[in-house]
């Protein structure tokens, strides 16, 4: 292609417009938008109001940008040059939805300083409340300490003439009593040492394939049990990978394509009770999760674009 068609074909497209452009693409890989609907989980009304490039109709300027995001994707378009060539059609967030999230993120701040500054005043309380539980344990031990030296003052010394004569199989009777006694001994122990190890296995952290994803843009479902107090997702990919995760109140913790250069990236998702994977390029992606390494239920070099919800048991 000259670059003249170059230059024509690239009047005809910003003339087309980014609605029309994302339609085309529908309409060439035949998907309807029930089935749009289906695979991308954007409601229909909105997907027409993108294509008509009603963008007032959708449920705010923020939500504008992702939603075209993963219309490009459902129908094979690359997102990224999308944005960059209709980068004027496309909403931009106002500023003050950054204003709002600045402030809801100062208040939570200020709320957790109040609760430490809380926890911080108990802490002369408690001590003084051990202090007086320690007096009171103290006098009480003492006190059963006298009783039983007082006891043992009154019993009759034996007589200096008293003879003890032991039986010929006393000792034999002794020794058969101490050994049963190292044997349950060393039983206990090593009950105790199995039950450490199996209390151990039962609450080391799994990944569980609880559904396997079908269709085009297949969602597969995994419980992650008995996980640790901290959380951590690890990102590592070999080639130019879209990528967005977000939690169970889908508060995104990752939205953008991810490279080699950018790899690895790691997130906290400690407190949260669902990470949700949207993979564009799944057979670059390595998804670790507190050391252990997800598998993918679908081959990846089949199905590149994979949606996988983790759900956390704790």
């Amino acid at each position: 292609m000259t670059d003249f068609q170059c230059l024509i074909f690239k009047w005809t497209v910003l003339v087309m417009g980014i609605g029309a452009r994302l339609k085309e693409a529908r309409e060439e890989k035949n998907i309807s938008l029930d089935e749009l609907q289906e695979s991308t989980k954007i409601q229909k009304r909105y997907l027409t109001a993108i294509e008509q490039e009603n963008f007032k109709i959708l449920p705010g300027k923020f939500y504008a940008k992702a939603f075209i995001k993963e219309y490009a994707l459902a129908v094979g378009l690359d997102p990224a040059e999308l944005m960059e060539t209709y980068q004027e059609e496309v909403p931009k967030p106002e500023e003050n939805h950054e204003e709002e999230q600045y402030t809801r993120i100062r208040t939570r701040k200020e709320h957790h300083a109040q609760k430490s500054n809380a926890v911080f005043s108990l802490i002369p309380m408690i001590i003084v409340v051990v202090l007086i539980v320690g007096i009171l344990f103290a006098g009480w031990y003492f006190y059963q300490k006298n009783i039983s030296s007082s006891k043992g003052d009154t019993e009759s010394p034996k007589e200096d003439n008293e003879i003890i004569i032991n039986g010929p199989n006393d000792d034999e009777q002794q020794q058969a009593k101490d050994y049963d006694e190292d044997e349950q001994s060393e039983n206990k122990d090593s009950n105790k040492s199995g039950d450490a190890d199996t209390d151990k296995e039962e609450n080391q952290s799994e990944l569980k394939l609880v559904e396997t994803g079908s269709g085009s843009r297949p969602e597969s479902v995994f419980d992650l049990e008995n996980p640790d107090d901290k959380l951590t997702v690890k990102l590592e990919s070999t080639d130019n990978t879209w990528l967005q995760v977000s939690n169970g109140e889908g508060e995104n913790k990752y939205y953008d394509s991810l490279t080699s250069d950018k790899s690895p990236v790691e997130l906290d998702m400690s407190g949260d009770d669902e990470i949700y994977f949207n993979i564009g390029n799944a057979s670059a992606l390595t998804i670790t999760i507190n050391g252990q390494e997800l598998e993918y239920p679908l081959d990846p070099k089949q199905n590149v674009v994979q949606k996988i919800r983790v759900h956390v048991k704790k």
